[in-house]
């Protein structure tokens, strides 16, 4: 079964509405990238009707502020698109902000901007599979919400699976049939993803793709991110050495997130055959001097947590993580540091 990991609602001090500025600024990053995919390589209707519709789906979509500002960025470049053709009219904008069912729809929709130019809904379900009529859709995009697993791996809590990730929560120190497993899951999702994004892309058509990654060449475990997993799992260590929770609980408790290569994401395009890769692009930059803060810690973990251990340790855990990264030296950016991926993919016909 496909598992849900709902970024934190509302616009309270640990929500994702009020702990996104990193995934702002990876958006702001690739703006010149997506506009120019748009207006070199999106296809556009040569006589569009009066009817015509011009449809943009934004896929983990959360509760916003970010995801405005890349509708924003994909409707200003299809005008320009339009108006470069020659056409004396524009078609109308229909947006779909998608995430999982349990996300926080009623912020995304408080949040909407007013005097905006589109059409809004808002479609639930699982981006791992088909989501919309097919060919409906003539731009797709989804910004730092491909690194979710539709699960988590379950050789990681068969005890007896060498895969078996005792008194671990992520990949990042963990032995390499680890790595193997969440790499075996990535591929199966992404695959998903893939064929589901093929029916439903007009030919023609564009997808943009924000992912975090790490550089060619490096094992799963030369994650970045994994520094930041690893400060919450010692959290949680030192709590069940204190008897405040299970230690049992954290063997059976594992992060569903995995940051590839962009050499993964090729073959795993090139497999699928329905997209070209119009640009694949690597922010090499995108290494962090130092771990993230409780609030974007809490704010993208929180509901798997309690999920898991339940509410009663949330502030406690957060306030031992918080006075651990203020100990910590500043993070090492060298060659194994996260990269932000950017892909454009175009729908081949």
């Amino acid at each position: 079964m496909e598992e849900s990991f709902p970024m934190t609602g509302g616009d309270g001090p640990y929500s994702y509405a009020k702990n996104s500025k990193l995934q702002k600024e990876a958006a702001v990053k690739a703006k010149s990238v997506i506009v120019e995919a748009i207006i070199e390589k999106l296809e556009v209707e040569d006589t569009p009707s009066i009817a015509s519709t011009f449809r943009i789906a934004d896929l983990g979509c959360s509760t916003g502020p970010n995801t405005f500002f890349s509708v924003n960025t994909i409707i200003e470049a299809v005008t320009h698109k339009y108006k470069t053709k020659g056409h004396s009219s524009l078609p109308d904008f229909q947006v779909h902000f998608n995430d999982h069912v349990s996300n926080d729809f009623n912020m995304l929709f408080n949040s909407l901007p007013p005097g905006r130019q589109y059409f809004v809904s808002g479609v639930p379900g699982s981006f791992h599979s088909r989501l919309f009529p097919k060919a409906s859709l003539h731009f797709v995009c989804s910004a730092y919400a491909l690194q979710w697993l539709s699960r988590v791996p379950q050789e990681l809590s068969d005890i007896n699976s060498p895969a078996y990730n005792r008194g671990r929560i992520f990949y990042s120190n963990a032995p390499n049939e680890v790595g193997k497993a969440y790499t075996a899951q990535y591929a199966m999702d992404m695959e998903r993803f893939l064929a589901a994004r093929s029916k439903e892309i007009v030919p023609g058509g564009l997808m943009a793709l924000l992912i975090p990654g790490r550089p060619d060449g490096t094992l799963p475990a030369e994650s970045s991110i994994g520094p930041i997993f690893q400060t919450l799992e010692s959290c949680l260590v030192d709590m069940a050495n204190e008897g405040i929770i299970n230690k049992a609980k954290i063997d059976l408790f594992n992060l569903p997130m995995y940051c590839p290569s962009p050499e993964e994401l090729r073959q795993l395009i090139q497999k699928n055959g329905s997209f070209s890769i119009a640009r694949l692009e690597s922010n090499t930059g995108a290494g962090r001097k130092q771990l993230c803060g409780a609030g974007e810690c809490r704010s993208g973990l929180e509901n798997i947590i309690v999920g898991h251990f339940g509410s009663d340790i949330v502030e406690e855990l957060f306030e031992r993580y918080t006075k651990k990264i203020a100990e910590l030296p500043p993070l090492d950016t060298g060659e194994t540091s996260g990269i932000g991926l950017c892909i454009i993919l175009k729908r081949n016909h």
